[in-house]
């Protein structure tokens, strides 16, 4: 009886003093909505909100590896609404890696993979804006950059925000 008291109570005082302090590796999750604002091209500039409404639901696990650096796996559906008709356009697979700049400023560099077929890559600047014990909330540019599928190369401006736990 005495070792299985001893047992519980040390499982038990583990669990509690790891939930206590930070360890590494350290796995969050996040999900956001994205709103493309801007998207140029050679051939085009389109602005979502006049021409068209487009939106993302990035949803990832950041998989910190240290207090500065991490390892990130997102993935992100789109959704455009065109003329009164709306569709999901497109899945993107956006692994990256993440460095924290300090003062709650985090760069993600993305690789992207689309299910349209394009491929490039996103810098993301991140801003934590609200932090307390359960979750954060977050705002973030990411700024992403697509080749590929016969189309001409693009570079899009664009908002994103969201929660993170």
């Amino acid at each position: 009886m005495y070792l299985k008291s001893t047992l519980l109570f040390a499982v038990f005082f583990s669990c509690f003093s790891v939930f206590s302090q930070t360890v590494y590796p350290k796995i969050t999750g996040y999900f956001g909505i994205m709103h493309p604002i801007v998207t140029f091209s050679s051939e085009e500039t389109t602005v979502n909100f006049r021409d068209y409404y487009a939106v993302g639901f990035p949803t990832g696990i950041n998989i910190w590896k240290s207090e500065k650096i991490g390892f990130s796996l997102e993935f992100v559906p789109n959704i455009k609404d065109d003329n009164g008709t709306d569709k999901v356009t497109n899945l993107l697979f956006h692994p990256g890696v993440l460095v924290a700049l300090g003062k709650g400023y985090t760069f993600a560099g993305r690789a992207a993979f689309e299910t349209s077929g394009r491929y490039g890559f996103t810098p993301v600047l991140n801003k934590t804006i609200i932090k307390n014990k359960t979750c954060s909330y977050y705002a973030a540019v990411p700024l992403p950059v697509r080749f590929g599928n016969n189309h001409p190369a693009t570079f899009t401006i664009g908002f994103q925000f969201g929660i993170a736990f």
